[in-house]
């Protein structure tokens, strides 16, 4: 007998999981997707330590501050000073002119600023901030003289957690939904897909805009984040249900559904133990390219003025003051936060399309061979 050459591993010993992560980390727009998502979500996770400002700080006299991020120098007048900035002076109160000085403004690490709490903790240290306490606008600062950088992280939170939370809930509900009306059919499938087509039929808009006009404008901004995702949720879940029903149908007729129900499984134990695991790169390709549609959702409807409201910070309700065409013209970092949204979308598609691929039963197959 011939023996395996030492160091060779063979394909069959994968399984689908590990040739799918394999495939996955071959695809280079996938991978740039994913590293870039987890800069996104880390960023939001430590928002408080990694802005050098509260979202809500405001400088009244230093508002509509240019973005500084490029003029982060090293070195003065030849010698090392470490990261600094040069002081500015405004000189048209009005037009919120500013004229930069030779005065050196260094910028420390781990630095004391505006308190906050995280993890139960309250503690006011922040990763970086000017020397002398004064503000630092990396991407400038906007009306009311408060800095973007720092609201771009605190925003990410609410923009990026609603897509989390929202495809969760939808795709929780729909595979359960569908997975029962495969399975059972008949006139429990009858009434679920009658449900389904109701509820595709509703438009999302302008539903969420009834609900939020029905609570009231002095809804707090937790409480209007709980309904956008809510009914964001409640909108996507059906075109979900449909396509895992189908799915189920043909699962319910392989061997390993017919042991379990000769053995006297519970019916749903068999729906949720057997045939909705099998749905589940399926479900994990959809979720990762339905999040943008939540985070777009939740974006337009702060745009708007229905959303998350100030001074709460999200992208959406950032976006706002690039309405204003005088704003857009004369200080342009107010689109800053686009930039942001523009990226996390892309990220997404990014990485669902390199999961579309890598969970295609036909490559995994020839990879397994």
């Amino acid at each position: 007998m011939g023996t395996p050459v030492q160091g060779t591993t063979t394909r069959r010993s994968q399984g689908p999981w590990r040739l799918m992560w394999a495939k996955l980390r071959a695809d280079r727009a996938a991978m740039l997707g994913l590293w870039v998502l987890g800069f996104l979500y880390l960023g939001a996770v430590f928002a408080p330590f990694l802005a050098p400002h509260h979202f809500g700080t405001q400088v009244r006299e230093r508002n509509w501050h240019p973005p500084q991020l490029f003029d982060v120098h090293f070195f003065h007048e030849g010698e090392f000073k470490g990261p600094f900035v040069y002081e500015t002076a405004r000189e048209n109160l009005v037009l919120a002119e500013y004229q930069t000085t030779e005065q050196v403004a260094e910028i420390d690490f781990f630095v004391r600023g505006d308190a906050y709490t995280f993890l139960g903790v309250e503690t006011n240290l922040h990763l970086f901030g000017r020397r002398d306490g004064q503000p630092l606008f990396l991407f400038g600062a906007d009306q009311y003289g408060r800095d973007i950088y720092s609201r771009v992280l605190y925003g990410g939170r609410i923009s990026l957690s609603v897509g989390l939370l929202g495809i969760l809930i939808s795709m929780t509900l729909g595979m359960l939904i569908g997975g029962i009306a495969g399975y059972f059919g008949g006139r429990v499938d009858f009434v679920l897909m009658r449900l389904v087509e109701l509820i595709l039929a509703l438009p999302g808009l302008y539903l969420i805009l009834t609900v939020r006009q029905a609570f009231g404008q002095d809804m707090p901004s937790s409480q209007t984040y709980l309904i956008i995702v809510l009914v964001l949720a409640f909108i996507g879940w059906a075109g979900n249900a449909r396509v895992i029903r189908g799915m189920v149908l043909s699962l319910k007729e392989h061997e390993y559904v017919t042991a379990a129900e000769a053995l006297g499984l519970p019916k749903l134990a068999i729906i949720v133990r057997h045939i909705l695991p099998n749905t589940l790169s399926f479900v994990i390709v959809t979720a990762t390219l339905a999040v943008p549609y939540y985070i777009l959702g939740e974006v337009a409807l702060s745009f708007l003025g229905v959303g998350i409201q100030e001074p709460e910070a999200s992208w959406g309700n950032m976006l706002r003051d690039a309405q204003n065409v005088s704003y857009l013209t004369d200080y342009k970092w107010v689109v800053t936060p686009g930039f942001f949204i523009f990226l996390a979308v892309m990220a997404f598609n990014f990485l669902g399309d390199g999961l579309r691929d890598a969970a295609d039963p036909r490559a995994l197959e020839k990879g397994g061979r």
